[in-house]
């Protein structure tokens, strides 16, 4: 099968020849329908966050099952599934307290040079990128990092649903825990941004505050959900919320990863507000705060994966595509082929579109 290959960070993805081992008792073998290309996978091949080197990259996919281990009783060949890089185990202290998304079970959850599951000739291995590696046309994973769907769902928006839906979603509904009324601030409308504001406006957010550069995905905002766009090329952004909402919001949503627009998501909030950081900060970075902030209980907090418990949440957030609840439609920019993925790369640094997705050629 064709995958995707990083060799060295910041340098271009290369298409090589590569297979996977046939499942084992608990795994299951997709063909891969859509992969998105998100910017975490940016942040590796540039080297902000470390990985083993070669590895296939790609984590927001949805397919068709092939082939299942001997143990797997939850999917069958011919099902329809999405990836989540969320793996759980079901047992450990984590999981069992109902906060599977950080599942601490490294024999599920393996870390980063751990798994196995790629094979090519060459002599390095090749690994696998958050138990998943989705820039290829095959993936053998887990039976828990899938959640089955139903057929009618269209595979290409259900590829979204696996990183920057859950993620932006769920940081406004489960981490943050945006109510009815609340004032609302996402910073950065990229795929997970956009998600997010759509979450907000779906928990009842009364106002949803979209802060991006970029007059186009500014406007797809409101389409969203956002009741007000602030551009932080027309002023400071902070200074324009307080501004705007006299005092401050009840929940800023951070989706961009910035050590400045993770620290301007603190200062923008009211008293006894609450940041949330979605976007990967690099590694190492440390943002600074001024303590005499937390005296009047404001708070921040990470979000990973949008806190979901995926096999529960993907198939609701399923459900509200199809009642017209959950806009997707217009997150898709382009369709590409795997062969153009650093060209896909390349429009996603240059801030031309919201999600690329690579199609595989499978009929959904």
């Amino acid at each position: 099968m064709k995958a995707a290959v990083l060799y060295e960070t910041n340098t271009p993805l290369v298409i090589e020849d590569i297979s996977t081992k046939k499942p084992g008792p608990h795994e299951v073998l997709m063909n891969t329908a859509y992969a998105g290309l998100c910017h975490s996978d940016l942040h590796f091949i540039e080297g902000l966050y470390p990985h083993p080197l070669p590895v296939v990259l790609g984590h927001e996919s949805a397919g068709i099952v092939e082939q299942v281990g001997s143990e797997v009783t939850y999917v069958k060949p011919g099902d329809h599934v999405i990836t989540c890089l969320s793996v759980f185990c079901g047992t450990c202290e984590q999981c069992t307290s109902g906060r599977p998304v950080i599942c601490t079970n490294t024999e599920v959850k393996m870390p980063p040079g751990e798994a196995r599951r790629l094979e090519w000739p060459k002599p390095d291995q090749l690994h696998t990128f958050t138990n998943l590696s989705s820039f290829a046309e095959q993936m053998l994973v887990h039976e828990n990092a899938l959640v089955k769907v139903r057929d009618d769902m269209p595979l290409d928006r259900a590829a979204l649903i696996g990183c920057g839906v859950i993620t932006g979603f769920g940081a406004a509904v489960n981490t943050a825990g945006v109510s009815f009324g609340d004032t609302v601030a996402v910073i950065g409308c990229g795929g997970v941004g956009m998600a997010a504001i759509n979450g907000a406006h779906v928990a009842g957010a009364g106002r949803v505050i979209a802060v991006d550069t970029n007059p186009v995905k500014l406007q797809l905002a409101t389409k969203l959900g956002a009741t007000d766009l602030i551009n932080p090329n027309d002023g400071d952004p902070v200074a324009q919320i307080m501004e705007m909402t006299k005092g401050g919001v009840d929940h800023s949503i951070e989706c961009l990863g910035l050590k400045k627009t993770a620290e301007q998501s603190f200062e923008m909030l009211k008293v006894g507000g609450t940041a949330t950081i979605v976007g990967m900060v690099p590694f190492g970075v440390k943002i600074e705060l001024h303590g005499a902030d937390f005296l009047r209980e404001r708070r921040i907090q990470g979000s990973s994966m949008g806190s979901n418990r995926f096999r529960r949440d993907m198939p609701k957030l399923i459900d509200m595509y199809l009642q017209g609840r959950l806009h997707l439609d217009d997150w898709i920019s382009d369709k590409i082929q795997l062969s153009e993925i650093n060209d896909g790369f390349q429009a996603m640094k240059e801030g031309r579109t919201v999600r690329s997705l690579i199609d595989f050629g499978i009929a959904s």
